[in-house]
């Protein structure tokens, strides 16, 4: 007969890194500072594993009580998800759960609709079916790296992100009670010991933009179709502000009086509302719209499609992205007028980068900008 309870509470502190076996299929496993529950078992000839969490956040003693309940239901024959289902009873939701729960407290605040979804997606991809019935207190060094480590090199961009996002909905079930502070999801000083630097293995690479000096000829070849990506592409350059903007524009936000046009702030990234200075091509657009619309889109019934306008730029300028057309509009700015930095800042939506800045420039900037915007309509139809 196999013993079991071998180790002990004293011992446990001068064990190596490794995996230490207590009986009874119940393991320690150690790495440098960090050491975990595992219980392992067969199942079909193979080996498999359940992590328990981490110690000394669940004690010897209670890691023996749970290795003891999953011995008498291996013995009835369950499955493991059933397994964890045993462990539910006491009303603390699973990761999966959590994951859920936390994204419905933050959606309100993402501006993105699908960004939720987007969430969803991934982790049911990645992480759900590895850990996802883990509760949370059972997620441990070992749980993030059997998620991680399968993509960490050949999909950096996605692990990276799955990472972010394990560590904030590890970070609400620590401030809901249901596990210790530990996050083993944080980079800084945690992971960052374990997986190379994304940034290493995988450089950033920026939006690509339109050259400057090509920008005039895509423009003039957009006005001389009337074709409706062409008028949202060749209006959002002259506005310089997002596609999903562009496209979701509505007629109760543009003031053809005051050639303005006011995002509110819940169609804004920065979750501040913004008065776009229109431009004269600008308002040309909209009169043309005008004519043809009678819905509550500018552009069309309801919003086109974001690859419809990509497709429309990649036709007429090559492979490039929309979103790097602001930054085209940026560099023309920086490189060919003599415009404030924190002038050219407001026109894109942003903050100045200077909180000194910020807190003493209240205003908008509103008629500084709309020179600029002016300017860079001339430069874009050579008018």
């Amino acid at each position: 007969m196999v013993a079991i309870n071998r180790l002990t509470v004293r011992g446990i502190a001068g064990l190596a890194d490794g995996n230490h076996s207590d009986g009874g299929n119940l393991y320690l496993r150690k790495k440098g500072q960090r050491a975990s529950w595992v219980f392992r078992y067969k199942l079909k000839g193979r080996v498999k594993e359940l992590g328990l969490g981490s110690y000394p956040s669940r004690s010897l003693s209670e890691a023996r009580k749970v290795a003891a309940e999953l011995r008498t239901q291996l013995l009835d024959g369950l499955p493991v998800r059933s397994l964890k289902s045993q462990r539910q009873d006491t009303g603390v939701p699973t990761l999966r759960d959590s994951a859920l729960a936390y994204i419905e407290a933050k959606r309100p605040e993402w501006t993105n609709k699908k960004h939720a979804q987007q969430w969803i997606n991934t982790l049911e991809t990645y992480v759900f079916p590895k850990i996802g019935d883990y509760l949370p207190s059972e997620v441990d060094l070992s749980a993030i790296e059997s998620v991680l480590q399968p993509i960490w090199h050949q999909k950096t961009e996605t692990a990276t992100r799955i990472r972010q996002r394990l560590e904030a909905i590890l970070d609400w079930t620590i401030v809901h009670g249901y596990r210790s502070a530990d996050n083993p999801a944080r980079w800084k000083n945690n992971l960052e010991r374990v997986f190379p630097s994304p940034a290493k293995i995988s450089p950033v690479s920026h939006f690509s933009a339109v050259p400057v000096s090509q920008i005039p000829e895509v423009c003039q070849r957009l006005r001389a179709t009337d074709a409706l990506s062409s008028q949202i592409l060749l209006f959002l350059i002259l506005t310089a502000v997002r596609s999903g903007e562009a496209r979701g524009a509505r007629w109760e936000e543009i003031d053809l009086t005051g050639n303005r046009w006011i995002i509110p702030s819940d169609r804004k990234k920065e979750r501040r509302s913004l008065a776009v200075p229109l431009s004269e091509p600008a308002i040309q657009i909209l009169k043309i719209r005008s004519a043809s619309s009678d819905g509550e889109y500018v552009f069309g019934d309801k919003p086109l499609s974001d690859t419809a306008v990509s497709k429309q730029l990649k036709r007429y300028a090559g492979n490039y992205t929309v979103h790097g057309l602001r930054s085209s509009f940026r560099q023309w700015a920086a490189e060919t007028t003599q415009y404030p930095e924190h002038v050219l800042e407001k026109a894109l939506g942003h903050s100045s980068g200077s909180h000194l800045i910020d807190a003493y420039q209240r205003s908008d900037l509103f008629e500084r900008r709309r020179d600029v915007m002016q300017d860079w309509a001339n430069y874009c139809l050579g008018e």
